[in-house]
């Protein structure tokens, strides 16, 4: 059991007249299930098992107050009708049941309502936008990624309507309405969104509101709106449902945008209106360019400065999202800056973390690798998955149901395909044996964390599931036949990994080119001086033989100072490890050239990440060439073509990180010799954690 507690994130909460079991909230996070509008038993099962995973409680996705005008999707939950009130009860019943409360976020999201420009209509405004967005990011995007952002808007173009004082009373009057419907629902609290470029966050920021009437120019005319709509809510439904209003603390990426003062004071007048809580986000302005400083940042705990800041003007509540992790969250609570914390994406990728924590077993929190591939769907309206939780928009496999007989199952491979299908098969009733050659668990995984550190988290989570279950491990162990039958398994699972080739261009084959697998070696101190050359060889026996080299940390912080490898490094390559190891070696002091034979760079990363790593490997210095044709490596040199002009740049190294390849020989071999073998991961199929992970599960959930 863990030795870290959790006493403020577990202490009661309450907002308005609705009292909290903790202070873990579930922000809203759009599944993109509930067709024309109707809450599905799909969207019910999912916040059902985040209630029963004990957070304190649950806020819904955006619901859209005049469905389906103002709509993002046809899938966004209705509450226009009257019709929509019984699948918001059943939500509602379902969520109290488990233990916690439910709160409906409610929005008309104006000027980025897909639905609006997909049915000709005109999307509500404050005025025009007099701006456009740098989408230079979508060079990064494929073809099909295009097509389906495209569909989002049946590839339509958005034209604007000037609000009216008439449209003006429509939205507040709706407003009040739609809180009717939830409050009929038996709801707990309803949450009135004025952020992430909504209507309501228009109005109140002057980048977009160019207005000269009541509801333009100060920032209590721009509030005013918001304040309009909160008082009557508060007048319709104040006496049944708590008022969550969900702010940003500021807007980031362009001038004009809202600024930590303004929503200060913004805030303030919010109280006044009738507002019990101000639930504090952040917005990139440009989803395209800093969709990653908001609403979603890869900062931990990046609002709480700004909540801080806001907590200090207003006695109501102050909810904090952005990458709240518990530790930061427990923090911030004791501290006195924030009074509730949500984890949107931590609680997608375990559900059960507030009963964990509150049962001690922080160790056993599966954690958020912030990858963005579940935030990624909303681009295409469609449904969120997770990396690491294969459970995530189908929570009716869990519980995992036990196996019917029990087998000796032997996983060779410890990389997150084999631990994840140790894990499983453990726990549904399985003996598991894993084997692996090298000296360490996390195969691949565990070099990853050089470039990414999220990934770390992980690679400690499915260690201590390994020690918790009791898990037999045997390292430094090749995998044959023969090792294999040795062990006695009923069953095999080959999760060996990809390989990664030397390139096949002239002077592939020199010592100064390097691949993902010879780098692993030399990390392992099991590379020779042929693969890595003398040097490299032997620092890496020395740091094998020290230990130094099994901290991930220890190398990230190292490496800073001192990395034994010349300036000019050449990377070929710039898939997801290619993009990631040049930014790498960028921040470590190196020249580097990143070289992709493709247009496209960082696949398969998720759209968000992707593009932000593209943006951040610029800023480090990387040359970055894409639609190259590699002519040939020198001993100083690697030289390509780009259409008719040729180019060469000076490389002391060069990492060939392209042409991973799944490949499975030992799978042929034991099947040769009579054994059940399934094949999983990067060795059936090249797709990095996400991949491994769920084919994994495939496999595991059903032997």
């Amino acid at each position: 059991m863990s030795t870290k507690t959790f006493p403020h994130l577990m202490a009661p909460g309450r907002i308005g007249r609705m009292q909290t079991s903790n202070r873990i909230v579930l922000p809203a996070m759009d599944m993109n299930v509930s067709e024309h509008g109707e809450i599905e038993q799909t969207e019910i099962d999912h916040y059902v098992a985040r209630a029963a995973g004990g957070a304190g409680l649950i806020i819904t996705g955006a619901c859209a107050i005049a469905f389906p005008y103002g709509a993002a999707s046809m899938k966004e939950p209705g509450l226009s009708e009257d019709k929509f009130i019984p699948g918001l009860k059943a939500l509602a019943d379902a969520i109290h049941a488990a233990g916690s409360k439910l709160c409906v976020q409610s929005t008309h999201h104006g000027k980025v309502a897909r639905v609006d420009t997909a049915n000709d209509r005109a999307v509500l405004a404050p005025n025009k936008p007099d701006y456009s967005y740098n989408m230079s990011a979508l060079a990064d995007s494929t073809p099909d990624e295009l097509r389906r952002m495209g569909a989002a808007t049946a590839g339509k173009q958005t034209s604007y309507h000037e609000m009216t004082s008439e449209d003006i009373t429509w939205l507040i009057d709706t407003w009040a309405d739609a809180a009717e419907r939830v409050a009929k629902a038996d709801a707990d609290a309803i949450e009135i969104h004025v952020a992430h470029g909504y209507i309501l966050g228009v109005f109140l920021n002057q980048r977009d509101n160019k207005r000269t009437d009541e509801y333009g120019g100060t920032l209590v005319n721009r509030a005013r709106l918001a304040c309009e709509v909160i008082s009557a809510v508060k007048q319709r439904v104040g006496d049944r449902l708590a008022i969550l209003v969900r702010v940003s603390g500021e807007e980031y990426g362009q001038e004009g945008g809202l600024t930590l003062a303004e929503s200060i004071e913004a805030s303030a007048l919010f109280e006044q209106a009738g507002a019990d809580a101000i639930h504090v986000t952040g917005w990139g302005r440009n989803p395209f360019d800093n969709f990653t400083d908001g609403p979603l940042p890869s900062k931990v705990g990046a609002y709480i400065a700004n909540a801080a800041e806001i907590k200090k003007h207003v006695s109501i509540p102050i909810i904090a999202v952005g990458r709240m992790l518990p530790e930061v969250s427990e923090k911030a609570l004791a501290a006195g800056q924030i009074d509730f914390a949500a984890m949107g994406r931590q609680l997608l990728a375990d559900p059960e973390l507030p009963n964990k924590l509150r049962d001690g077993k922080f160790d056993q929190v599966r954690p958020c690798i912030n990858c963005y591939l579940c935030v990624a769907e909303n681009f295409f309206d469609d449904t969120p998955f997770c990396a690491v939780n294969p459970a995530l928009g189908n929570e009716a496999v869990l519980p995992l149901k036990p196996a019917s007989a029990s087998k000796h199952v032997v996983v060779v491979g410890a990389g997150p395909a084999g631990l994840e299908s140790a894990r499983v098969l453990t726990e549904r009733g399985h003996r598991v044996t894993v084997i692996d050659k090298s000296d360490r668990l996390g195969g691949t995984m565990w070099f990853s964390t050089m470039t990414t550190p999220d990934n770390e988290r992980l690679l400690r989570w499915f260690k201590a599931e390994i020690k918790r279950l009791r898990i037999a491990v045997k390292l430094n162990t090749p995998a044959t036949v023969e090792t294999i039958r040795a062990l006695r398994p009923d069953h095999v699972i080959v999760a060996t990994g990809a390989i990664r080739p030397k390139p096949d261009f002239p002077g592939g084959d020199l010592p100064n080119v390097q691949t993902g697998d010879t780098l692993r070696a030399m990390m392992l101190g099991t590379a020779t001086a042929d693969e890595a050359g003398l040097v490299l060889s032997t620092l890496g026996k020395v740091g094998r033989l020290s230990g130094v080299t099994k901290s991930p940390e220890f190398v990230r912080q190292f490496t800073k100072f001192w990395l034994p490898m010349g300036k000019d490094v050449v990377v070929i390559g710039g898939s997801l490890v290619g993009l990631e190891l040049a930014e790498f070696l960028a921040e470590r002091g190196r020249q580097v050239t990143l070289l992709n034979e493709k247009q496209q760079l960082g696949l398969p990363l998720a759209m968000p990440r992707r593009w932000t790593a593209v943006k951040d490997s610029l800023a480090h210095g990387v040359k970055i060439h894409r639609n190259v044709s590699i002519t040939r490596i020198t001993p100083k040199s690697v030289e390509w073509t780009e259409g008719e002009q040729s180019f060469s740049a000076p490389a002391s190294m060069v990492v060939y990180a392209d042409g991973t390849t799944a490949a499975a020989p030992l799978a042929d071999e034991l099947r040769a010799a009579d054994f059940s073998v399934d094949v999983i991961g990067d060795a059936g199929e090249v797709n990095y954690i996400h991949g491994a992970i769920h084919s994994s599960w495939k496999v595991t959930t059903a032997l």
